[in-house]
């Protein structure tokens, strides 16, 4: 739900972007998207959101199966993507994108020792052929 609330957010943010600062003028709109490299970015982040929002129902899940876990890793992409897009696009107090960013950077380098770990400690087995991981 919380990613649902993000999109939404974000839908939101952007369509202030693309009405109140670029009046729908889509020269404009590519033209700022290569120039700044803030809304590049913001653009990733945005864009990354799009399939992660598709995919977030039930049935979806259902039917992607183990390829949905992989595919909702691009989490991490837009989490990374997004509070940097927050800390350019500040120009001078950098106090707050730079504690998201902080916040972002911790979580994500546990989710890492997590992963980690777990990997270390579990046996190779699943790579093995069945009979030397003795299922045979």
């Amino acid at each position: 739900m919380l990613g649902l609330f993000v999109f939404f957010y974000a839908t939101v943010h952007l369509s202030m972007y693309l009405w109140l600062d670029m009046q729908f003028d889509a020269s404009d709109i590519v033209e700022d998207i290569v120039e700044h490299k803030y809304i590049t970015i913001g653009m990733v982040a945005y864009l990354t959101l799009i399939p992660l929002t598709i995919t977030s129902t039930k049935g979806a899940i259902r039917r992607l199966g183990r390829r949905w876990q992989k595919l909702h890793r691009l989490i991490y992409v837009t989490a990374i993507a997004g509070t940097i897009h927050y800390l350019w696009a500040v120009k001078k107090d950098t106090f707050l994108p730079l504690v998201y960013l902080t916040i972002c950077i911790l979580l994500l380098g546990y989710r890492l020792m997590v992963w980690l770990r777990a990997r270390r400690s579990s046996p190779p087995t699943a790579n093995r052929p069945r009979e030397i991981a003795g299922t045979a």
